[in-house]
């Protein structure tokens, strides 16, 4: 079953697991299984108890891209349906998306590492673009979004050469958040995980919007936005909620000088 090849699980502490589960292709995506993984996202987006989405890769890869063996049905399918589009899907998710990122990640399985909010890598794992390698036009982002994170010049050379941009590099380009031994990827995604749900959930979704609605903006209608949407925040406030979280800070500020 196709299905069975993107795999949901959730757990108690309001993660839930996105993970591709093709390793003896490694992970090369079939049209059915991107539909498989937007639907994903849109059900754990609509799970109230799930707090933050980790998505990975079974095996040797993260994934590998497109299965080529059925490009046409990939490339000139409906490819214009929203619903059936994971990337859209991920980029609509409102919850924040932890990519753990073993092995490869090429070209398509590239731009799907884009559409998280984070990354986390083991050592030794890379990224490739290869869309001009084997004449491919990038459709997920790839062009627009690596130049953003890690400069033209830079994002230029990965893309036109086609050569490795190792996990090590991206980190110090700013593109991976952390690089840990394959042996602890999970656990990392996990603690960085665990840390985000730790806070006002409410205020992580709203800081998660204006961050990415934010990056699509000039900086001067981007500050302009957060602005906005911070006084629209306050204004629906209650006195009760103000009191809230005027106890909570009190809380938290006894209990660090407690600790000085």
């Amino acid at each position: 079953m196709e299905s069975d090849l993107i795999q949901v699980t959730r757990d108690a502490s309001g993660i839930g697991y996105v993970t591709i589960n093709r390793p003896k292709s490694l992970n090369s995506l079939t049209r059915a299984m991107m539909e498989d993984m937007a639907r994903a996202f849109k059900a754990l987006d609509a799970d109230e108890s799930v707090k933050v989405i980790i998505l990975s890769g079974n095996g040797r890869s993260f994934c590998s891209g497109v299965d080529l063996t059925a490009a046409e049905d990939v490339f000139k399918g409906n490819v214009k349906d929203a619903e059936k589009d994971p990337v859209v899907q991920m980029e609509n998710c409102r919850k924040p998306i932890i990519g753990a990122i073993a092995g490869f990640a090429v070209t398509a399985g590239f731009e799907i590492a884009l559409a998280c909010d984070l990354l986390i890598a083991a050592k030794g794992a890379k990224f490739m673009d290869t869309h001009a390698r084997f004449g491919i036009f990038p459709s997920w982002g790839l062009s627009q979004k690596l130049s953003r994170i890690i400069g033209p010049n830079k994002a230029r050379e990965v893309s036109l050469t086609a050569m490795p941009l190792t996990a090590e590099v991206a980190e110090k380009h700013g593109f991976v958040n952390h690089v840990v031994e394959a042996s602890e990827l999970m656990n990392k995604a996990r603690e960085v995980a665990q840390a985000i749900i730790k806070n006002n959930q409410d205020l992580v979704l709203r800081y998660k919007a204006v961050i990415n609605d934010g990056l699509k903006l000039d900086l001067g209608r981007a500050l302009a936005l957060e602005k906005e949407r911070g006084h629209d925040y306050y204004d629906k406030m209650t006195k009760d909620q103000f009191k809230k979280m005027q106890e909570f800070i009190a809380g938290r500020s006894s209990k660090t000088q407690s600790k000085l």
